[in-house]
């Protein structure tokens, strides 16, 4: 096959950026309940500062501030960053207060089914084609949303919001045409005042925990922005050099170190409807799967026979 007719492999080193960001998102767990003394709204304030102060030092050594500045001019881009910033906003407290609250598994349910919301929010908001096999799928996952809400008597609110947030968010950032990083900055230069501004109550109200529980504390405070960025810095790199199809099985990673942390450390309930609702989305996702497998194969073949050697 001729080299401009043949498909594009996988770089290892993307594949082992885009893993690493995975695991990464995965562990975060660990970090939010390590901070679970603090309240989940200045943990998420302590995030959004610390994290647009490193991304101030990675923009200015990587040249990229006079870009920034560019974006900065666009109402329309800015508007969608706004958009964007609240939806990641909301995101991260959910999931920080999810985790701190003993809700691990119902986070990992969410991130789980976000790729069959993400398929649904394309079919509805970019005209793309529901399958057969994705029709059956989403039939799957809400027969799982159906026994939680029957059997357990609760709609899963968690891992619904979590779904439907992210999914947006990722729907506004694919039409918004802004790199990860630069995104990411923007997003937090617009949640960093209200960030401030709550920082500054709960001091004045003398609430705050930063510098009032103990170092060890105060530390992590602060990780929790290179927590943010790197793992979106290692993404990034990632997405560049592998295929889409290899990031749509790598994006499972996270969820599923969620699971077992949640079921095998943390013990939390995990009886027979639970276990039900997870297997009818992972079969959901099976489906999924293998029809962007298949789809990929055929795309090979007809490139193949379109470009032979």
């Amino acid at each position: 096959m001729s080299p401009t007719g043949s498909m594009r492999l996988d770089d290892p080193r993307g594949v082992l950026y885009a893993a690493l960001a995975y695991v990464a998102w995965g562990l975060v767990t660990i970090y939010w309940k390590l901070l679970g003394s603090v309240p989940s709204s200045e943990v998420l304030a302590h995030r959004i500062v610390w994290c647009l102060g490193l991304l101030i030092i990675v923009i200015g050594i990587m040249g990229r501030a006079r870009h920034v500045l560019h974006l900065l001019r666009k109402p329309k881009i800015v508007g969608l960053m706004v958009l964007t910033a609240f939806l990641i906003g909301g995101n991260w407290y959910l999931f920080i207060w999810a985790v701190v609250e003993g809700r691990v598994l119902e986070t990992s349910l969410g991130y789980y089914i976000n790729p069959l919301v993400s398929i649904l929010l394309g079919a509805l908001l970019l005209g793309e084609r529901l399958s057969r096999l994705r029709k059956i799928a989403f039939a799957l996952a809400a027969t799982a949303v159906a026994i939680q809400i029957i059997m357990l008597g609760e709609l899963p609110w968690v891992s619904l919001t979590l779904a439907f947030s992210f999914g947006a968010y990722g729907y506004l950032r694919k039409v918004a045409p802004v790199e990860a990083l630069e995104g990411l900055f923007i997003e937090t230069l617009v949640l960093a005042p209200l960030a401030v501004a709550w920082l500054m109550w709960v001091a004045q109200n003398g609430t705050m925990a930063f510098g009032a529980q103990d170092m060890a504390i105060d530390l992590l405070l602060i990780g929790a922005g290179p927590v943010t960025a790197v793992p979106l810095l290692l993404f990034s790199l990632g997405a560049r050099m592998v295929r889409l199809s290899t990031m749509g099985f790598l994006q499972y990673i996270a969820p599923t170190i969620s699971f077992l942390l949640a079921v095998y450390v943390w013990h939390e309930p995990f009886g027979p409807v639970r276990a039900a609702t997870f297997a009818l989305i992972w079969a959901a996702l099976a489906l999924v799967s293998w029809e962007a497998v298949a789809n990929e194969r055929r795309f090979r073949a007809r490139r193949a026979v379109a470009n032979p050697d």
